[in-house]
């Protein structure tokens, strides 16, 4: 009879999530897992498999909770400008230490690139939600006058994703929440429609 594990999964697995997205793939050693989660090799290997496969898994898990808080983020506003405007700008944290991390997921491009196809396909996956969310949002936006009609919603879509990008990894070298927030407000400001 098998033994019942004696530490918590989901747990386990956000601790390791962290360190990932703290130090990088190979920037994490199995020993800063085990000691993250608490756990001993045989119980890592016997529950999540190797190091890669908990990476995947912890990828994984980091893109649902930050697409989820990006779409809340999108579609709880109380106009379509005003969701664009708080998926830009709440991005920023306020923590010094969170703000350093930047984003696990532009951390995963950054390490591989493309050279990894299963990594390629997850973030394409995850991409592509908040890229379809942001069209929406985005033609929602323009239909009630708060952005210029003239602009594409699919290219200003792709221009949002790619300032998203942008800010986690300046957050990550070091930025400022001024300097952060004034370049996703500068952002927004470009998409509104203005006075003639």
């Amino acid at each position: 009879m098998a033994r019942p594990r004696e530490f918590d999964r989901d747990e386990a697995l956000r601790q390791a999530m962290h360190v990932f997205w703290a130090k990088g793939y190979a920037g994490t050693s199995t020993d800063d897992l085990l000691q993250a989660m608490s756990i001993g090799r045989q119980s890592m290997y016997a529950t999540f498999g190797d190091k890669r496969k908990l990476y995947v898994e912890a990828l994984i898990c980091y893109q649902r909770e930050s697409v989820r808080g990006h779409l809340h983020r999108l579609r709880s506003a109380r106009s379509p400008i005003a969701g664009i405007e708080s998926l830009l700008v709440d991005l920023i944290p306020l923590d010094d230490d969170a703000r350093a991390l930047g984003c696990m997921g532009v951390g995963s491009i950054g390490e591989f690139g493309t050279t990894d196809a299963e990594l390629t396909t997850l973030r394409a996956q995850s991409g592509a939600m908040l890229f379809k969310a942001l069209v929406e949002r985005l033609r929602a936006a323009q239909k009630a006058g708060e952005i210029d009609p003239s602009l594409d919603a699919k290219r200003t879509a792709r221009f949002l994703q790619m300032t998203m990008q942008g800010i986690r990894v300046a957050a990550r070298a070091g930025a400022s929440v001024e300097t952060l927030r004034d370049l996703a407000l500068f952002a927004i400001d470009r998409l509104k429609t203005k006075a003639r």
